[in-house]
């Protein structure tokens, strides 16, 4: 109750794939209970345990868990850039001419506090621009 926004924390390790999909799948849905819509409010993805050597490319990580949602709105259907990611974008259009939509999403490695305050203060930028 009272989400004002999400982060959701991935493992990097490739053994805990199937675990972040199930987390991510449970998130979806247990906001969804609360009659929360996390394409609708601040929400980014931090990929945690980035120093690892069994960690899954960015890449990898992505397509798994921020593969993006259909854009409707025609109004949306433009690039728009990741504030946080300069040269990356938030919306785009696929090849088949789907226009799709990300969160941001940091990299980390919280033992070292390595992406972790980027994280925070990305959400929290996110938070009091709905909020504004």
């Amino acid at each position: 109750k009272g989400v004002d926004g999400v982060v959701f924390v991935a493992d990097s390790q490739t053994d805990r794939a199937e675990a972040n999909l199930e987390s991510m799948q449970n998130l979806y849905d247990n906001m969804a209970a609360y009659g929360y819509d996390l394409t609708r409010m601040p929400f980014v993805i931090q990929y945690n345990k980035r120093d690892l050597p069994n960690a899954a490319s960015v890449a990898e990580l992505q397509a798994m868990l921020n593969p993006g949602w259909e854009v409707t709105d025609p109004s949306r259907m433009r690039p728009q850039p990741d504030p946080f990611r300069p040269g990356e974008y938030l919306v785009t259009q696929l090849p088949t001419g789907e226009w799709v939509e990300r969160v941001p999403y940091f990299e980390a490695v919280a033992v070292t506090g390595d992406g972790v305050f980027d994280t925070l203060k990305a959400v929290s930028k996110l938070v009091l621009k709905t909020l504004a």
